[in-house]
């Protein structure tokens, strides 16, 4: 090879990474709250979590994703949650223009890992979904972020309640009065059994244990309602939950 030639590759990844720390070392933080996280933009992105001034979780989106909805979910993700004051939340949030996002977060947390500020919230179900009526009875570890701060089912809220209403559309109307999963049996006959179950006379306010106890009342037996720490579910059954608590019974 001649002295005139020479091979460059660019760390682009290393800069990035490295810049974007700067930026969110330089950055105050904001409150995880609806008022907030509406004036986020869409974009793909990268974002930190803080509880009492701790830096918690650290995640990403892409841009189909967007950071604004990413951190709407997170923002309802917090509410309704037993020892959590959802003030002593907040977060920081940067949208990468020019870059995919994917790779990151875990580079993020393998380097505030390294200094001894690892973010406790990272693997610990907080990102989680519904898991899924499979692991309903799987064990929920100490350290897991529902069993840290449990769904509130004593909260009170209001629904407003159709004209005649079902038992199925009863339970959808809590459902997306709840800032946590309420899931239901939907099978064909226990639907069916849900559908059927008319006229319900209802109060539209009321704890949200009040609310799923109430429409129990109105089907027949063998229905059984429990909150599990982080959601609640309605099935036609009658059986225990190792970390589940029973709202009531048919």
């Amino acid at each position: 090879m001649c002295e005139g030639f020479r091979e460059f590759e660019f760390a682009l990844t290393d800069a990035l990474l490295k810049q974007l720390i700067e930026c969110f070392e330089d950055m105050g933080t904001s409150e995880l709250n609806d008022e907030n996280t509406s004036t986020i933009p869409n974009g793909q992105g990268v974002y930190q979590l803080f509880f009492n001034n701790e830096l918690v979780y650290i995640g990403k989106t892409d841009s189909e994703a967007g950071l604004q909805p990413r951190l709407c979910r997170h923002a309802e993700k917090i509410k309704a949650r037993c020892n959590l004051d959802t003030a002593a939340v907040r977060f920081k949030a940067i949208q990468v223009l020019v870059f995919s996002a994917m790779e990151l977060e875990s580079l993020l947390i393998k380097h505030y890992s390294a200094i001894n500020r690892k973010p406790i919230w990272n693997k610990s179900g907080f990102g989680s979904n519904d898991p899924g009526r499979k692991r309903d009875h799987s064990a929920v570890k100490d350290d897991h972020f529902d069993a840290l701060y449990s769904i509130d089912i004593d909260i009170e809220i209001e629904v407003d309640y159709e004209v005649g209403v079902n038992a199925l559309r009863a339970l959808e109307a809590i459902k997306q009065k709840l800032p946590y999963l309420l899931r239901f049996d939907k099978r064909n006959l226990p639907k069916t059994e849900l559908e059927s179950c008319q006229p319900l006379e209802l109060q539209r306010i009321g704890t949200v244990r009040e609310h799923i106890r109430n429409v129990l009342l109105h089907l027949g037996e063998g229905w059984q309602a429990t909150g599990l720490p982080g959601y609640i579910i309605v099935y036609k059954e009658n059986r225990s939950y190792a970390h589940g608590d029973v709202i009531a019974v048919t």
